[in-house]
């Protein structure tokens, strides 16, 4: 019996051990297997996963682009920053970490902490900090805590220029002016590398096989002269503190070939500090804002008039007194005249003059000039935001239009197109495109692109424009435009004093815009220049508030320019 349990016994064990040595055999071929497939068949797929896992490609920032003056003085730079990282997988005391970083960046613990308290390789903790910060930060050599070298845009004059050039985000892409209007051209192009990395995602060198370079930004040089910007801004201010306005522009001119030499807005801001600054005081008015021109735009009426030969300089008008019922309205002058020839029309600034000089001109005429000179239509200038101002059809005009749109009334324009048709006038009647870029620079300063000023269309004859100028010209010697006058330099222009419309589409009473654009010298204009005052208190007349801003202007550039004095 005993004998039988010991035969059943071993044949049993024998059996268990065949079934564990066929189970192993079955486990290692399977293993072998799973490794020849792993090995051969899917070599390709995990060799990609680990070079995936070592290898990561690097993004390379290209260098903005710089941008100058037209003398090539700097008005924007970049300056070298560090932003601040984490890598939170690799920090080993997040709450201390957290505890420092808030000390240093002045920003909540809870928030940074909640940042890093993850398992993450890369999270933001902070762009583009001061240099003091950068170094107190690198001194602790903080675990899973490391920088990212960028850039910073600098506006080294503060407001100087600033609804010009505009401003950038934080990773350098365009929003305002320049920096937008251009930012194909400023930013360049990314490059990129493929960087190895460690165990902790550290680059310890990378693969040059795989290197592309970026490509830097353009410099971009303008038609602005930063001299001419600090005396324009300073004549605007100045003009700001003596009539307190709700607002105020100017647009400074070449008249022969459209740069703007200068333009301001006021208010303004610092382009370094534009988070303390206001949506309202970044609008760049002088090309977004409409307004009516009031008697400034007599400029066209007497052009038209006189190029369609209608209409001589001593043709005399009746003014009525002062009070002329026309389209089912009386209109008035700001002084009652008799008899006037059409150039003291002008001189003087007489409406009704003006509005007989278009009822012989007619509607339609006198719509096709006000096109010609651009208004209703934007200057193609390069910069965003360009309003193309109001000009109705003549099929829309009511009864008494031929009575206020010759006199800069149910008309709404720019500054900058204002300062368009002045410069037509200065320049013999030919329209030129305003432009703000001269052209483009490689980070060499080497030319890439030169813009040419482009030739919009001949507006008049220089017969009619000469006309215009002699009688502009009477307007700053003896009419309403005198506090217009140089000292040394002969001077041309038009005063515009417009009532402002209310809400309710009324005319107001007390609210005005005070107008003047002129150019000099006269016979050989350097400079043609609009100014604009919205709502100046207590005196709202061009030739009182405008007026001695051009002068101020036009004066201090002619002398910085050089100019040899005309007058005596």
């Amino acid at each position: 019996m005993k004998k039988n349990l010991d035969y059943r016994y071993k044949k049993y064990s024998r059996g268990r051990l065949f079934a564990v040595f066929i189970v192993l055999i079955s486990c290692l071929t399977g293993l072998a297997a799973r490794l020849l497939y792993i090995q051969v068949a899917r070599h390709q797929y995990y060799r990609d996963i680990a070079e995936n896992n070592r290898n990561v490609v690097v993004t390379l920032p290209p260098k903005r682009g710089v941008i100058f003056d037209r003398n090539l003085r700097e008005l924007v730079i970049n300056v070298p920053r560090y932003s601040l990282y984490a890598a939170p997988r690799f920090i080993t005391d997040k709450s201390g970490t957290a505890g420092f970083l808030s000390s240093v960046l002045g920003l909540s613990k809870e928030g940074i902490l909640e940042r890093i308290s993850n398992d993450k390789l890369f999270v933001w903790i902070s762009r583009k900090l001061p240099d003091e910060a950068a170094r107190k930060i690198k001194a602790e050599n903080l675990p899973g805590i490391d920088f990212v070298p960028e850039s910073e845009r600098s506006y080294p004059n503060n407001e100087l220029a600033s609804h010009i050039l505009g401003f950038v985000d934080i990773d350098n892409n365009g929003l305002e002016g320049i920096e937008k209007y251009y930012d194909g051209e400023l930013k360049g192009k990314e490059g990129y590398k493929v960087a190895v990395l460690d165990a902790k995602r550290r680059q310890v060198s990378s693969v040059e096989d795989h290197y592309l370079p970026p490509r830097d930004g353009y410099n971009v040089v303008l038609t602005i002269d930063e001299t001419v910007q600090h005396i324009a801004e300073r004549a605007l201010e100045a003009g700001v503190k003596k009539h307190n306005p709700k607002s105020a522009s100017v647009v400074v001119m070449n008249a022969s070939t459209g740069d703007i030499l200068a333009l301001s807005n006021w208010p303004s801001y610092d382009l370094n500090k534009r988070g303390e600054s206001t949506v309202e005081a970044m609008r760049n008015r002088a090309v977004t804002d409409m307004l009516e021109p009031g008697s400034s735009f007599k400029i066209v009426t007497a052009s038209a008039a006189l190029e369609e030969k209608l209409i001589s300089l001593n043709d005399e008008f009746y003014c009525e007194n002062g009070r002329y019922y026309v389209g089912g309205r009386i209109l008035h002058d700001h002084k009652p005249y008799g008899t006037l020839k059409f150039k003291d029309v002008i001189v003087k600034s007489s409406n009704i003059g003006t509005v007989k000089a278009a009822e012989v001109l007619g509607e339609e005429r006198l719509y096709k000039y006000i096109t010609k000179f651009g208004f209703g239509g934007k200057t193609d200038v390069d910069m965003p935001g360009e309003a193309s101002g109001i000009v109705r059809e003549v099929s829309k005009w009511s009864k008494c239009s031929i009575s206020s749109v010759p006199i800069g009334q149910e008309i709404a324009v720019t500054v900058l197109q204002m300062a368009a048709a002045i410069s037509c006038i200065a320049n013999d009647g030919i329209l030129m495109r305003p432009r703000v870029v001269k052209g483009l620079l490689d980070q060499n300063r080497e030319n890439i692109r030169e813009f040419e000023p482009e030739f919009i269309r001949r507006v008049i004859s220089k017969e009619t424009a000469l006309k215009v100028k002699d009688v502009l010209k009477m307007v700053v010697e003896s009419g309403t435009g005198k506090m217009a006058s140089i000292d040394g330099y002969s001077s041309a222009g038009k005063t515009g004093t417009a009532q402002r419309v209310e809400e309710n589409g009324a005319y107001s009473k007390t609210k005005y815009n005070a107008i003047f654009v002129g150019f000099a010298p006269v016979d050989e204009p350097e400079l043609a220049i609009a100014v604009a005052f919205v709502e100046p208190q207590p005196f709202h007349y061009g030739g009182t508030v405008a007026a001695p801003v051009f002068a101020d202007i036009a004066g201090n550039t002619l002398r910085y320019m050089g100019v040899r004095p005309d007058l005596n």
